[in-house]
């Protein structure tokens, strides 16, 4: 992982040297919190334009640590990678930054007109980058096709333009914005203009089975656009409204459901697989964690991650609650921290202790008072920039708080304080948006029927790129540690997207078991036998960072 850092000005414009260093600067010391192992400056001239580019390295690929940014030797084309190969190229155990240079390299000899999108459709994985082509006097950038990893842009009075992981407040001339994930960016330096020269290239659905990389001009997504069908919902005397999934061999049907259940696992197996399979040792610490709510999203990647992960590699599981004075004053509690996912996230722990008793399960209570709410919440607050709504910063403060991993260790004996090992956590993302597991989805079924309900999932999927999944990576990244999110593997993406919506979810059914169906059948089969009926609850509802100070708060609401 890495955070990423550019100035692009005009060579000799020195008008504004001052504040451009004070930019650098806020930019270098809050983008060496992503990545505090390795940290390289390089400024080009290309063109009309002064390139500084910045980066800084946390170091998970690779038998070593490798610095940034990357330099070809023959071209000096230099990039900057903050992403994760998992497929497209053979890897092994190298660096796949250097390794997706040469990769660059290789295909620009050939077709130097569309190299960048040639190689970056065959790329599996999360990723930010920018990559500046000395000879064609292009500067490239761009977030992978889901924005799983966090770049922004800012051009300001000037003209010039910054790229960074992170934004900086000092200057708020003009704002930060998101790099859409939708399209790969060029800056064109031939136009002797930095502003005015941008291109633009989007990401396209394969038509007709079109192979990936077929296409001269365009980027062809993994996967295919949702399969809206739902002539197979089957006829509903056969579905009972009070069916649970404690006795799964009583659930109606199940013979036509195992296949999909089965090809889940195996999805969901192969993408934990290869998010884990490539950190480095750890000595005896723990590799990977999970953010652990203990709901059914969560849960199952614990039960696949732990058939992974070698039998004498712990496993953390970071399960955060705050102190919330509103919600305290209002009811009677053992503990400021029995809150709702404290609670399921002990079941969890328990029920994964069950499933696999000889598995190192290290259950962390990462209890936050309030008074270090106040005291980070200004940080933080910097970190969601551009985002700023109260939503915004109740998801982003246990995101902050749950992947810091300072807490305490509990077992059946014993209480002692606790600081997380793992630099990588797995996060259920994605699976509420093709699973249907927000209330809007039930309220689509509920008002529409069955095709308002497949339109609203296939409308969900489309905007994941466009959702939070940004701001999620500045927040855990800030830690040091990098999110990984297997149910937007595309993989698993392109699996559940081809599979009707029939036999992802059945809103005939109550809350707790219709939402999500194929993920919870799958947590039955598992052994999840109490996870798997447990209904989705929101991180700021389940921690209780949502209307700390007042009631009358809204979601929606500007910080």
């Amino acid at each position: 992982m890495c955070g990423i850092q550019v100035l692009i000005t005009q060579t000799g414009d020195g008008a504004d040297t001052e504040k451009y260093n004070e930019i650098w600067a806020n930019l270098t010391a809050t983008n060496s919190r992503r990545g505090p192992d390795a940290h390289n400056e390089i400024s080009v001239n290309v063109g009309p334009a002064r390139i500084k580019l910045g980066a800084h390295v946390l170091h998970l690929r690779g038998p070593h640590t490798q610095a940034q940014p990357l330099v070809a030797p023959t071209t000096g084309d230099i990039l900057c990678w903050n992403g994760e190969v998992f497929g497209g190229l053979d890897i092994g155990n190298r660096n796949d930054g250097i390794e997706l240079l040469n990769e660059l390299q290789r295909q620009k000899t050939h077709d130097p007109r569309t190299y960048i999108q040639r190689t970056m459709s065959k790329i599996e994985g999360p990723y930010a980058f920018v990559y500046v082509d000395r000879e064609q006097k292009h500067v490239w950038y761009a977030r992978d096709y889901l924005g799983r990893r966090s770049l922004l842009t800012k051009t300001m009075d000037s003209g010039a333009m910054l790229v960074s992981s992170v934004a900086d407040t000092a200057d708020e001339s003009t704002a930060w914005t998101e790099v859409a994930a939708q399209k790969i960016y060029c800056v064109d330096l031939n136009t002797r203009s930095l502003d005015g020269g941008i291109l633009e290239y989007s990401w396209q659905y394969a038509a007709g089975g079109l192979e990936i990389g077929a296409e001269d001009e365009h980027l062809v997504l993994p996967f295919g656009r949702v399969d809206q069908t739902v002539d197979d919902i089957g006829p509903i005397s056969d579905v009972a409204s009070s069916v649970q999934l404690s006795d799964l061999a009583e659930f109606p049907d199940i013979c036509k459901w195992q296949p999909y259940i089965d090809q889940l696992k195996s999805e969901l197996t192969q993408a934990v697989k290869s998010r884990v399979d490539s950190i480095p040792p750890n000595g005896t610490h723990a590799r990977c964690g999970v953010l652990f709510s203990g709901g059914v999203d969560c849960m199952v990647l614990a039960a696949i991650l732990t058939t992974v992960l070698p039998r004498d590699e712990p496993i953390e599981l970071f399960n955060v609650a705050f102190e919330n004075p509103r919600q305290t004053k209002l009811q009677s509690l053992d503990s400021v921290y029995d809150v709702p996912d404290r609670k399921t996230g002990r079941l969890g722990w328990n029920e994964l202790e069950r499933i696999d008793p000889h598995r190192e399960w290290r259950f962390i209570e990462c209890d936050v008072p309030y008074s270090q709410v106040i005291e980070h919440k200004s940080h933080v607050q910097q970190l969601l920039v551009p985002s700023c709504t109260v939503m915004d910063m109740s998801i982003g403060i246990a995101l902050w708080f749950a992947s810091r991993g300072h807490g305490t260790r509990v077992t059946a004996t014993s209480r002692t304080e606790y600081m997380g090992q793992s630099r990588v956590l797995l996060l259920g993302m994605g699976a509420d948006e093709q699973l249907g597991g927000y209330s809007r989805h039930r309220s689509a079924w509920d008002k529409s029927g069955p095709h308002a309900l497949a339109r609203e999932i296939a409308l969900d999927v489309e905007r994941i790129a466009t959702r939070n999944l940004g701001r999620d990576d500045r927040v855990v990244s800030d830690n040091a540690k990098e999110a990984r999110f297997p149910f937007l593997a595309a993989n698993v993406v392109a699996f559940l997207s081809q599979t009707p919506i029939a036999y992802k979810m059945d809103m005939r059914y109550a809350r707790g078991v219709g939402e999500k169906l194929l993920l919870r059948l799958l947590a039955r089969q598992l052994g999840l036998v109490q996870a798997c009926v447990l209904a989705k609850r929101a991180i700021q509802f389940g921690a209780r960072t949502a209307k700390m100070e007042s009631s009358q708060t809204r979601g929606q609401d500007f910080l």
